[in-house]
């Protein structure tokens, strides 16, 4: 087969390829999509920055109406920390997919956790073991390859005698293809289908122009280093772990971000709470000077006592004015934290969150074992896994380390199979003697075998009338080895240290357990005790307020009993916030936040929640 014959099946072909119809354009059907396909990139979707629905449907007036569980659901499908997270098991998956064509992971073999606290708390990270890559791996994916030349040489020749003539000129056309495939049991294999056209002006050759063709299967199998599925799976397994580890990483932003969001919750309960203390505090006050005003009008009060409430007055508006500005501060934080867009999103920046869900203390804490607890906390923590899968990762690669300690020694085999086919020479055969006529070429000397075109080549290569035949083993040792040693050594005191930082992130869910139920037992002792010492200073204000009208008591004892009323209201609602944070603690620490609320991670991973909004509260 000649240039001109491979042009014409070349743009034949192309005459002949239909035109595509705008489905096989994007990849869904077609037999030459399906050609093109591994060659195209895909379009990853922009991020999305709308928020759900639910956002709309709690809204009224200007005001957000917010459960707990809506504001849970609202985290789920708009908190930005949680959407950054769902990118991170489709990485894992596409390094995967590369892993398993033999490519060089882009990322690290160990996952760990990085996850971003919304709202406060605690957070364990778990360092994942760093081991060396160990063997290269090996491209799995077949590679194609060819080769098509044309080429005019002309060479002046030192001895005319050997081609017959003092100037060379060859015109030569190849065409060579092959194909090559790596697999898992450390075997390479290469098949290859050579073509050469030669065209020479030498009269010594017999055939002119020739044809020669041969094809090529060659294959290298390794004996010890990099020898076996164990040793070059080592990746692809490891990328496997990737992914688990990224669905862990994704559940414990779930888990950290609705802790965060819970919490937020309940302080912003516990600031409309404190306003309304504050509030509280300004009426008494306000009473005591409106009181006190009408008493020094009709003389049965020093003036001074006027003075000594209207101050008492501008302190309670300024402790009004402080909680109040701490609630709008509580507000901007949760609305950041549920929304994609942050206080930017059109009418949330001026609404009013209403928290509909109150803090409520059980009469009676149900007591669970500090073993119990240890044990789903050990089970239920996701950071926990990671780093357990983390050390079978890097088991796994110190396995491609170990190998290279090993020589390198290779099997191989060749096979090749050789066709000539050609015309009889028309240039003259020059003769030996200079100033004799050249020859007349005989063709009864010639081998008629070898006479014709591509064909005759090509069957004498499927004839196998040429073969050629060769194996042999190949040895390279390293002499002392000394780096291949440090590099196992080096691996393997690093996953010593993982495995002691493990025991340590073990040992310090045990803490974390046994100091969130302590924090839950002192907020509930605290709010208790805050509770009577409340009802205490009721009741204190009250005979004061009694006596000082029956004039057995100074002004200054009863501003001394409302202040005391008002600190006892305070602490009272900041120990059942605190009791409110115990308990949200005690539950992440257990790792039990998802089943506590009535978490979907699947929903989580969607980011829709199929829970329906609350029903808004009735107009009053």
């Amino acid at each position: 087969m000649n240039a001109k014959q491979l042009t014409s099946l070349l743009c034949l072909n192309v005459i002949l390829t239909p035109a595509l119809p705008a489905q096989s354009r994007t990849g869904v059907s077609g037999w030459w999509n399906n050609i093109r396909e591994p060659y195209s990139w895909k379009e990853v979707a922009p991020i999305h920055l709308g928020n759900s629905s639910r956002l709309d449907q709690l809204m009224r007036a200007g005001k957000l109406y917010l459960s707990l569980q809506d504001t849970i659901s609202l985290a789920l499908e708009n908190n930005l920390d949680i959407e950054l997270q769902r990118y991170g098991p489709r990485i894992s998956e596409v390094e995967f997919q590369r892993n398993s064509a033999g490519g060089v992971a882009r990322i690290g073999s160990g996952g760990g956790v990085s996850t971003t606290t919304t709202g406060g708390g605690s957070q364990l990270f778990v360092v994942a073991p760093q081991t060396g890559q160990g063997l290269q791996t090996l491209n799995l994916d077949p590679v194609l390859t060819g080769t098509m030349a044309w080429a005019h040489q002309t060479q002046p020749q030192t001895a005319p005698f050997l081609t017959g003539t003092s100037s060379l000129i060859a015109k030569r056309t190849t065409a060579n293809y092959g194909i090559s495939k790596n697999f898992l049991t450390g075997t390479s294999a290469t098949i290859g289908f050579n073509n050469n056209l030669l065209n020479q002006n030498s009269g010594r050759n017999d055939f002119n122009p020739s044809k020669s063709v041969n094809s090529t299967l060659n294959i290298t199998q390794k004996l010890m280093e990099g020898f076996g599925r164990a040793v070059n799976t080592r990746h692809i397994k490891i990328s496997k772990n990737n992914i688990k580890v990224s669905e862990l990483v994704f559940q414990q932003q779930v888990i950290t971000t609705v802790s965060g969001v819970i919490s937020l919750y309940w302080n912003l309960v516990s600031a409309n709470e404190d306003v309304r203390v504050k509030l509280q505090a300004l009426a008494l006050n306000q009473k005591l000077y409106d009181d006190n005003k009408k008493q020094v009008e009709i003389g049965t009060l020093a003036p001074i006592e006027i003075i000594r409430a209207e101050a008492e007055v501008a302190r309670s508006q300024q402790d009004l004015t402080i909680s109040e500005t701490d609630l709008l501060q509580q507000e901007t934080v949760l609305k950041n934290a549920l929304s994609r867009t942050g206080v930017a999103t059109p009418g949330l920046s001026e609404a009013h969150i209403i928290p509909t869900d109150k803090i409520r203390m059980p009469d009676t804490e149900a007591v669970e074992p500090i073993q119990d607890l240890v044990g789903k906390a050990v089970s239920g923590r996701p950071e926990l896994e990671q780093s357990r899968i983390n050390l079978e990762s890097a088991r796994l690669g110190l396995k491609g380390t170990k190998s290279m300690l090993l020589p390198t020694v290779d099997a191989f085999a060749d096979f090749r199979h050789t066709g000539l086919s050609g015309l009889i020479n028309t240039q003259p055969i020059p003769s030996a003697n200079p100033g004799q006529p050249s020859l007349v070429r005989n063709p009864a000397n010639i081998d008629a075998y070898f006479l014709g075109g591509y064909g005759n080549a090509l069957a004498q290569v499927l004839r196998r009338n040429f073969p050629d035949y060769s194996a042999g083993v190949s040895l390279n040792i390293p002499l002392r080895n000394r780096a291949g040693q440090a590099d196992v050594i080096r691996d393997q005191l690093g996953l010593r240290q993982s495995e002691i930082r493990f025991q340590q992130a073990l040992n310090q869910v045990r803490v974390e357990v046994q100091n969130a139920v302590i924090s839950s037992q002192q907020a509930r002792a605290r709010y208790q005790t805050s509770v009577k010492n409340r009802v205490l200073q009721e009741q204190t204000l009250d005979a004061e307020q009694k006596k000082y009208a029956l004039g057995a008591s100074t002004i200054f004892f009863v501003i001394q009993a409302q202040r005391d009323l008002t600190a006892a209201q305070a602490s009272e609602v900041a120990s059942l916030s605190t009791y409110a944070r115990a308990r949200n603690d005690l539950e992440r620490s257990t790792g039990q936040t998802l089943t506590a609320n009535s978490i979907q991670i699947d929903e989580a991973m969607k980011g829709s929640v199929s829970r329906p909004a609350s029903a808004l509260p009735a107009i009053q």
